[in-house]
């Protein structure tokens, strides 16, 4: 069977670093073409696939007749398109391609919002009844071996107790991600902690499982440094359906570091990490500490050979649904919510997509 033909959207650093080479290396998957807004930016992105792959068209917004957006969209050898755009203008563009009958993979978050990201799924269900095309969204953490290993542990140990989410960095003014303009002058609630913080909410949701979601929760939000409006900082308690309580601390603009998921529960605890995990059996003097470590990985290339295998196969994968996507954005939106609000609780309803 040959590869599946595919064409990038996009040509940032994220679709430089990781999509391309993602792409590249499975099996299943040909790059036929390349959009980006500018042509330059397209024809960089190009130079990151070898001569042997075959040859990439380029298309952009400044290239002519016949090189649009929406060229692509009428080429039968493309079957799906991998989307990296900035927030608020790619639930269009997905629109775009679901519309001509293509297979979508788009980057996190789902929408700026979730009256935005609601509105996305319905308009997904309608077209795809039609086109049969497929809608995933590219969230990595769900497809991070180390994450996915801690969440089968959580499971051996009994009932969830308690859990601790802390993600603390600095987001400098000089990092290649902060100067991009659409994140520098975000037009979308909570800028950077909204564009990094949906994955620290799906590993958490990963991590606690269906009988865990979150049911409520209270937060206070805080911009810490100045370069990173319109907040960068939130310290909220969550509490899950079964009544448990847990904090969720993330900041994007803070001289603390840390990067910590633990989860407490009857018999033991574990903490993950991106390249470990550890399991504690037990406590006190007759606890047993256990340590796996994993290869350092972002778990796009494991993403996007899902979705490859997704489109082959006719059905999607569901660790990529946009549902899922909605419940990441909504614990998010939720507790930027009770910070502007002055810490008022705030009840979710799309948690049990997990």
């Amino acid at each position: 069977m040959d590869p599946v033909g595919i064409a990038i959207i996009g040509g940032g650093i994220f679709v430089k670093e990781q999509h391309i080479p993602a792409a590249l290396v499975s099996p299943l998957l040909s790059i036929k073409a390349i959009w980006s807004r500018s042509l330059k930016t397209a024809e960089d992105a190009a130079k990151l696939v070898p001569a042997d792959a075959g040859p990439v068209d380029l298309y952009s917004s400044d290239s002519g007749a016949g090189k649009s957006y929406e060229d692509i969209l009428k080429r039968d050898d493309i079957i799906g398109v991998v989307l990296a755009l900035p927030i608020v203008d790619q639930p269009d563009y997905i629109k775009k391609a679901l519309a001509a009958g293509k297979h979508v993979l788009a980057e996190k978050p789902l929408a700026k919002d979730v009256e935005t990201a609601i509105g996305l799924i319905e308009y997904y269900k309608r077209v795809s009844a039609e086109t049969a095309a497929s809608f995933a969204v590219a969230e990595n953490f769900r497809f991070t071996p180390s994450y996915l290993y801690a969440a089968e542990q959580i499971k051996t140990l009994g009932k969830v107790t308690g859990f601790v989410v802390r993600v603390s960095f600095m987001m400098e003014q000089s990092n290649k991600y902060y100067n991009t303009p659409w994140r520098t002058k975000p037009q979308y609630q909570g800028g950077f902690l909204l564009d990094a913080g949906v994955h620290f909410t799906a590993a958490i949701r990963k991590l606690l499982g269906a009988e865990n979601a979150v049911d409520s929760l209270i937060a206070h939000t805080a911009l810490v440094s100045s370069h990173l409006p319109p907040v960068d900082t939130i310290h909220a308690v969550l509490k899950t359906k079964s009544g448990v309580v847990g904090s969720f601390v993330n900041s994007v603009g803070t001289t603390l570091g840390s990067f910590e998921f633990a989860v407490a529960c009857e018999q033991g605890v574990v903490k993950a990490e991106s390249a470990k995990v550890t399991t504690v059996r037990g406590f006190g003097k007759d606890a047993a500490t256990e340590e796996k470590a994993f290869e350092p990985t972002t778990g796009v290339k494991e993403e996007v050979q899902a979705w490859a295998e997704s489109i082959l196969s006719g059905v999607p994968n569901p660790s990529q649904t946009p549902e899922l996507a909605l419940g990441d954005l909504e614990l998010l939106e939720k507790m930027l919510t009770s910070g502007d609000q002055d810490g008022a609780s705030q009840k979710l309803q799309y948690q049990h997509f997990v």
